[in-house]
């Protein structure tokens, strides 16, 4: 039976002119043949579902190491949170909604166990070859280190997902050439003089919502943790007017809620207002830009989803709450140091021995290579691994692990 893929629901039902196309994708590195039931935005989105380095998500830290509870986000849940405002708006805007699924998906593949902590150890270990960057080692992860099909290395994903996931938050390079945020990752440019992403245009608006719901969900869910552990208060909270405000609001219509059901009332207004926000601007920045092309979002001379000035303020505020009260609490610093030890360690036991990498791939893979390319193999073993992983493996090899309680 011959399948009409045109009158499949790919990506919702109605598309706007600016919006990423998959009937026109710019392909893959390793051409394939198209799918009858699936457009190329969704088979990215499946493939990046299917890898090993989704499943890991499950045990990598957010903000809180997997050892203080069950309730608290890892970086799965916040994937998929992240993905489910990045779809919210994808549709809202008329995009395709499984592009704008994938990136978000994908986003945080690169992350070390420990969060941002690993990164910060791993990328110190890793400075003289060439330091540690974890939208690099996304891309890494996609286009190399996931050994799953015959006919090539990585997952081969679009073009599309690819720019989206190396420029979600924006030019790489300034048109001259310079980096926007510092140097380049090499990886990033090692695998641009094979299949060119363009670093020095904004990715697709598909991609921009997925890069805004982060921030969405991470400045929410941040606080919702936080006020489960205890680091934050409502109180705190009152300290930020767009806080106050909804927890008054709140209050006025519930009076007499519980806890639980409060902060989880302030949380959703905070998804929705923020939301509508991103919604307000990318719509008066589109009608203003005039896109009839995905390829005017790109050439565009600013981002089209973001917040408002007011929302971002807001942003502002949000964050540098979460830094004073959370991420830099000395409880937090403390685990910090462990957790970063235990990154440490491990890298330079690796380097030393490789064969303490207890798997026969990597072990006979770096067999005979020199100092830098070694570090690098080591770094992405390290860069793979959970938390639980890491603790045991250093618990193997090291009379003291830290305790990260």
């Amino acid at each position: 039976m011959t399948i009409d893929r045109r009158v499949l629901g790919f990506g919702g039902s109605e598309r706007a002119v600016y919006a990423a196309d998959p009937w026109t994708t710019r392909g893959r590195l390793y051409p394939e043949d198209g799918s009858p039931t699936r457009s190329d935005f969704q088979r990215d989105r499946d493939r990046i579902v299917h890898t090993t380095a989704f499943r890991r998500l499950k045990h990598k830290t957010q903000v809180f190491i997997a050892q203080d509870g069950d309730h608290y986000r890892t970086r799965l849940t916040h994937t998929i949170e992240v993905a489910q405002i990045a779809r919210a708006l994808a549709r809202a805007l008329k995009l395709d909604e499984d592009l704008a699924e994938g990136v978000a998906l994908v986003h945080d593949f690169g992350h070390t166990p420990f969060g941002h902590t690993g990164e910060d150890a791993l990328h110190e270990v890793l400075l003289p070859y060439g330091g540690f960057d974890h939208n690099a080692q996304s891309l890494r992860i996609v286009t190399k280190l996931e050994r799953r099909y015959a006919e090539f290395d990585g997952i081969n994903l679009t073009w599309e997902s690819l720019e989206g996931l190396v420029k979600h938050n924006g030019p790489l390079l300034t048109p001259e050439g310079a980096g926007t945020r510092g140097p380049v990752p090499q990886p990033i440019l090692d695998y641009c003089e094979l299949h060119d992403l363009e670093l020095a245009t904004f990715a697709s608006l598909e991609a921009q919502v997925a890069a805004i719901a982060d921030d969405i969900a991470y400045n929410t869910h941040d606080i919702d943790d936080g006020l489960r552990s205890g680091y934050l208060s409502f109180e705190m909270l009152e300290e930020i007017p767009f806080l106050a405000g909804l927890m008054s609001e709140v209050r006025g219509r519930y009076p007499h809620l519980e806890p639980s059901r409060f902060t989880h009332e302030i949380m959703r207004r905070q998804i929705t207002r923020m939301v509508e926000d991103v919604i307000g601007v990318a719509q008066q920045r589109l009608s203003v830009l005039r896109p009839e092309s995905a390829a005017d979002i790109r050439g565009a001379d600013r981002v089209i989803a973001t917040f408002s000035e007011e929302m971002a303020e807001t942003d502002r505020q949000i964050k540098a709450m979460l830094f004073k009260r959370i991420y830099r609490n000395p409880d937090i610093m403390r685990i910090r140091a462990g957790a970063a030890q235990i990154v440490t360690d491990l890298f330079a036991a690796y380097m030393a021995n490789p064969k303490e990498m207890q798997s026969h791939y990597w072990v006979d893979h770096i067999a005979g290579l020199s100092v830098a390319p070694k570090a690098r193999h080591v770094g992405d073993y390290l860069a793979g691994m959970t938390d639980t992983y890491a603790i045991s493996a250093h618990r193997r090899l090291f009379d003291h692990t830290p305790d990260l309680r």
